[in-house]
């Protein structure tokens, strides 16, 4: 089964910014092309934040275009979110999670992270 630690949350101010990382380890079950954040913020949906496709694509959820980027090290198996320009309203705990297609949609996705907390103050 695949293991997904998240970490690299934290509290920041507003308009700071943070890196998160997703470590992998062991084998997934099921198909494993979509590496993605998603996050949820107290009394509020899971919400996909952005992935990354096996072929290097990338999606991103409209509220974070222009702030964050999703990368991986292929090698290390590491998943990364660099938050930018970071507002109080990205305040949620960060997921990062595996799934077969390239897609934001929350169902598709298996396999996940316990999570990492962000908090942006003003």
């Amino acid at each position: 089964q695949l293991r997904l630690v998240e970490s690299g949350g934290g509290s920041v101010q507003e308009g700071e910014s943070l890196t998160l990382s997703c470590a992998a380890n062991g084998h997934p079950s099921g198909d494993y092309y979509s590496s993605a954040w998603f996050r949820q913020a107290p009394g509020k949906d899971r919400e996909g934040v952005a992935l990354f496709y096996s072929d290097g694509s990338t999606i991103y959820a409209d509220f974070v275009k222009g702030r964050f980027s999703i990368s991986k090290d292929i090698v290390k198996n590491i998943l990364y979110l660099h938050m930018n320009s970071l507002k109080p309203n990205d305040t949620a705990m960060y997921y990062c999670a595996t799934g077969p297609i390239r897609s934001l949609w929350l169902g598709s996705y298996k396999n996940w992270g316990q999570g990492t907390q962000v908090t942006v103050s003003s």
